[in-house]
């Protein structure tokens, strides 16, 4: 037997993963709320006999579903979390499906289906004999706030893991070799006294001065940091009315850096900033530390058996209807974006990007050593494991994330290339179960580039799982 017959059972499952991507994408629900995204998924593997454990690390919408037995385990992660103000049907104009209401911007209606996909095509292999070793995927909510996965992992829900791999929906098709900012996301809520700001403001202790001044603090810090560090704040909440002096104030931070030691040091400055501030102005600081991530952490070996299954597939295959619907998409994009895009792309997919709607060709490693300017917590996973991931087309070519744009994608043509990296995902876990020395040569690669360093959970021992953070 071989990969085939795993691209195979892919394909026999078309029409039921297309049905699950579109059925999520209809309902989609923020982060740590994805009830009924998470039990479509959940509904399937247990159809296809997979064991599920839910609540995972203290989340009712996180899982992990197994399926063989021994040595080597393989991982899938998975996503289904949607973002606040992005709905949107499925044409080439800004038209919500309901204003202001969610929708599945980054393409997690796609991730996790297709996830589920590969395992279920994997978990066949296991029960012909074709392989053996166990399958599991993972169940991972709230990945918009970076959260899933960093409170699955101190449940130590990752620590059993030969290799893990997952992929995420974009305007290309390539394994992914690029390191991600670690982050650390924290509150700081003053509180204060309240008076008339005209008639006795002497009597009043003001916690929306204490922000402010906190910002400014950070703001003069920002020259004293790495260049490829990067600090965001809002105001959550800053008063009601300017002739009440507010008593209370919250603004919520993001602190990223490319080492996870680095983010620390920069988050206990600014946490130092917030006590200075407080000080000023005689109110009181609480400090609520939401969630944090590790950078990500590719590993060659697992990239590489990646990279085997795709030039064994080729492109995904979109028709005709597919790449028209792109191209009226694409004409909504600004030039900028799409150039952006293909910066850093080898010179002839590069070339060949800027001409097209829709890019679906295979595309190699590349960016090994280079930092990308986002987060997220694959890191952590990649920290305890070795962990490789990829980037599939489901977007128009320039398709920023976090936008209508790809909503719209992500309802229509998406859906077939969440049905490719199902492929990709089945093939390579399929790859890493029959050939387990690859999966050694992983983890012999993992312990000489980590060396002494080790996994800690950024978590505080008291934190739990930010129910009231869903991005809104």
């Amino acid at each position: 037997m071989s990969k085939d017959t795993v691209f195979q059972d892919v394909a026999e499952q078309r029409d039921r993963l297309t049905s699950m991507a579109r059925r999520i994408w209809e309902t989609p629900e923020l982060g740590l709320h994805e009830e009924e995204s998470s039990q479509v998924l959940i509904d399937r593997l247990e159809e296809a006999g997979f064991d599920v454990e839910v609540g995972v690390g203290g989340m009712p919408t996180a899982f992990v579903a197994s399926y063989g037995e021994g040595d080597p385990t393989i991982g899938i992660l998975g996503e289904y979390d949607a973002l606040p103000d992005l709905s949107q049907t499925t044409t080439a104009e800004r038209d919500p499906v309901e204003e202001g209401g969610p929708g599945h911007g980054c393409g997690h209606n796609l991730f996790g289906v297709a996830g589920v996909g590969g395992a279920i095509a994997v978990k066949c292999a296991i029960e012909r004999g074709d392989v053996e070793g166990t399958i599991e995927f993972f169940g991972c909510p709230a990945e918009e706030t970076l959260v899933g996965k960093v409170f699955m992992a101190r449940d130590g829900a990752f620590d059993h893991l030969d290799a893990a791999i997952t992929w995420h929906p974009a305007d290309h098709t390539t394994p992914t070799l690029k390191r991600s900012l670690a982050l650390d996301s924290m509150q700081f809520t003053f509180e204060g006294v309240s008076a008339h700001a005209a008639a006795s403001p002497e009597s009043g202790r003001s916690a929306l001065d204490a922000v402010e001044l906190l910002n400014a603090g950070v703001e003069y810090m920002r020259e004293h940091v790495p260049e490829e560090a990067r600090i965001h704040y809002v105001i959550t909440d800053g008063g009601e009315a300017p002739n009440v002096v507010p008593a209370e104030a919250t603004v919520w931070y993001y602190v990223r850096a490319p080492t996870r030691p680095e983010v620390e040091r920069i988050s206990d400055w600014v946490s130092d900033i917030a006590g200075a501030a407080a000080a000023m102005t005689r109110t009181e600081v609480d400090r609520r530390y939401v969630t944090g991530c590790y950078d990500y952490l590719p590993n060659r070996t697992v990239t590489d058996a990646i990279w085997e299954t795709m030039e064994e597939l080729g492109a995904v295959g979109y028709d005709e209807a597919d790449r028209s619907f792109a191209a009226d998409l694409r004409e909504t994009l600004d030039p900028e974006q799409i150039e952006a895009s293909v910066e850093g792309m080898p010179t002839d997919h590069a070339d060949a990007m800027r001409e097209a709607s829709l890019y679906d060709e295979p595309i190699p490693p590349h960016g090994e050593g280079e930092v990308g300017g986002g987060s997220t917590e694959v890191g952590d996973v990649s920290w305890i494991a070795p962990t490789g991931q990829f980037r599939g087309a489901t977007w128009a070519v320039g398709t920023p994330a976090h936008t209508w744009q790809a909503t719209a994608a992500n309802g229509d043509f998406g859906e077939e290339g969440a049905v490719y990296a199902a492929k990709v995902l089945g093939g390579t876990a399929y790859a890493l179960l029959d050939d387990p020395s690859i999966a050694e040569r992983a983890n012999e690669e993992f312990d000489e580039v980590t060396g002494d360093r080790s996994y800690e959970t950024p978590l505080p021992s008291d934190a739990e799982p930010p129910f009231d953070i869903t991005g809104e």
